[in-house]
């Protein structure tokens, strides 16, 4: 199992907004995730900076390139765009992190 890290930029004001739409996670969005190999899968949020902070759990890491190739992450992205900094393909900008440190 590979863990997996990345930072994101929520705008300000939007946190509400945020995890009312991630508390209704569609179906089939979390069917694709978990099809891919995705075990799990959290965001923080600093309320400070507004930069949140992903980290998650895939067996083959290589198949997070897969995502944008799939209409439903697609409309996800165009779903949430409105609250967070993203590409000109409506994806989240997506700073990865290098893992320092894990304690088991």
């Amino acid at each position: 199992m590979h863990r997996l890290a990345f930072k994101m930029k929520l705008h300000p004001g939007q946190e509400s907004e945020y995890l009312r739409r991630h508390d209704e996670l569609w179906p089939e969005l979390k069917s694709l995730l978990k099809g891919i190999g995705i075990n799990e899968y959290s965001i923080f949020l600093d309320k400070d900076t507004n930069v949140l902070f992903g980290v998650l759990s895939i067996e083959s890491p290589g198949l997070i390139k897969t995502l944008p190739d799939h209409p439903v992450m697609k409309k996800w992205w165009n779903y949430m765009k409105d609250l967070m900094d993203c590409n000109p393909d409506n994806s989240p900008v997506s700073v990865p992190l290098k893992e320092v440190f894990y304690l088991k």
